[in-house]
């Protein structure tokens, strides 16, 4: 087949297929960089008190992730299918499962996700701009006593203002929105090399500030687990930094070839992110003694990337980083918007999901109605309220689905062994079989460490079930 033609080739889901290497390569990139590795070193700080631990739990979950990204790389290669998780569900366990994947996708995982970065997109630009506030008596008004949606007003509004930026572009075109995705990671990778090298050479830090290596002698630990709880408290953190990098299979029906270039770009990026998230931390260390790291941690809203760079080039160095923030997370949000709304159209497909989703626009050839509820929603917990406790809430039902996913490994070999695949996960079945067991440990130590917000979580993904009950019976009925 000639390669200009299959470039402009339709999906058979209606969807156009566009999307080369170098782009899939930059969602991954862009899908897992966006605030949290500017952010999360300092309560990593809090919980470990030695610079060489923090590093090392920043190593660990990027090799669990690798190990997750393998295994998810070679079921990518056996299904290439919008939707992506989704879709591998379906092949594994059922239909019944896939559609508690992608409720929960919509209900907290993706959608909180696009509302948290947008969100810490919006607090940056606040740094530099300081947003308006309603007055107190406004702000101040709750529902149910839990949310205050006119909390921190401007913030809020303008996070709003994004999501139907970013969801507008990507409406027009997989290619416009694939390109906002290039351009903001190429400007991110680069702003965060900018942060090692003036780090490393100008900023008068030293290598015995990175020091101690491992555990302080009487540090005392918040964990009721001692050093084991405060490591896995600290590796949430990267792990919320690392999140995201299963977001190119939702693109199945838009890149070409996607069963060499997905599992290639999985690879790739997460090594390229892995590498990144350690030296970059490292500089961090390099200028900022722990305890300093700590010290700034205590200050609300604070961001450590800002502090550091203001620790050597004063005022401009802040305003660098808060820009650098802004790009990051605005291409992360972004890539997000475009890769998540492919769940919800294939769920409409199968009718399982509100039918109009499962609509591609006429002519920008983009699923435009799912685009447009996802959108909604994520605004609806924009308003709700608290970033962390929905991040918290959003890893615990990840880790749930992700080492569900590679299990489906064990279960595809079986189900279709004479499917031929492109990529095999390397070390079968210890790669698998370690990011399943870990996913169990993470999931297990979260109930007993933060049990609300596991419950709250639990209970998202459980409120799918009646509408499953609701949408099987319908297009049974209709059968």
């Amino acid at each position: 087949m000639d390669h200009n033609k299959h470039s402009h080739t339709v999906h058979s889901s209606g969807l156009l297929t566009r999307l080369g290497m170098f782009t899939a390569l930059m969602i991954v990139i862009s899908s897992m960089i966006g605030s949290g590795v500017f952010k999360k070193i300092a309560p990593m700080s809090t919980e470990l008190g030695s610079p060489g631990l923090v590093l090392l739990c920043w190593l660990i979950p990027g090799i669990i992730t690798l190990f997750g990204a393998a295994t998810n790389a070679e079921i990518a290669g056996l299904i290439a299918e919008p939707g992506g998780q989704y879709v591998y569900f379906k092949k594994m366990y059922g239909k019944a499962f896939a559609f508690l994947y992608g409720w929960s996708c919509f209900s907290v995982i993706q959608s909180a996700s696009i509302a948290s970065i947008a969100y810490v997109f919006s607090e940056s630009v606040n740094a530099v701009i300081p947003l308006p506030h309603l007055p107190e008596h406004i702000e101040n008004i709750s529902v149910f006593g839990i949310f205050m949606p006119f909390e921190g007003f401007g913030v809020k509004a303008l996070t709003i203002f994004t999501l139907i930026f970013l969801t507008s572009a990507n409406y027009f075109g997989v290619v416009f929105g694939g390109s906002i995705t290039n351009i903001f990671t190429v400007l991110k990778v680069i702003g965060i090399f900018a942060i090692i090298i003036l780090g490393l050479t100008i900023s008068g830090g030293s290598v015995s500030n990175a020091t101690p290596m491992f555990e302080q002698s009487g540090f005392q630990y918040g964990s009721q687990m001692g050093l084991f709880g405060a490591m896995f408290a600290a590796m949430l953190g990267a792990f919320w930094a690392y999140d995201g990098w299963n977001n190119i299979g939702y693109l199945g029906g838009e890149i070409k070839d996607p069963k060499k270039i997905i599992p290639r770009s999985l690879y790739g990026g997460v090594i390229i992110v892995i590498l990144i998230y350690l030296t970059v931390n490292f500089a961090y260390q390099f200028v900022m003694p722990v305890d300093e790291i700590i010290n700034v941690a205590k200050t609300p809203h604070s961001i450590i990337a800002i502090e550091v760079l203001r620790k050597f080039l004063g005022t401009y160095g802040a305003l660098f980083i808060s820009i650098l923030i802004m790009v990051s997370t605005f291409g992360t949000t972004n890539g997000t918007i475009l890769a998540s709304s492919r769940i919800y159209f294939a769920m409409a497909k199968d009718k399982l999901f509100f039918l109009n989703a499962g609509k591609h626009h006429s002519k920008y050839r983009t699923p435009h109605v799912s685009l447009l509820i996802q959108c909604a929603w994520a605004s609806m917990l924009v308003l709700s309220g608290s970033f962390d406790q929905l991040t918290d809430m959003l890893l615990f039902a990840a880790f749930i689905f992700y080492g569900m996913g590679a299990f489906g490994v064990f279960v595809l070999r079986k189900k279709m062994k004479d499917e031929p695949r492109p990529y095999k996960v390397f070390w079968y079945p210890v790669v698998p079989a370690i990011f399943v067991l870990f996913s169990f440990v993470l999931v297990v130590v979260t109930i007993i460490q933060n049990p609300r917000d596991a419950g709250i979580g639990l209970a998202l993904i459980l409120i799918g079930i009646p509408f499953y009950l609701f949408w099987n019976r319908k297009t049974k009925a209709e059968l």
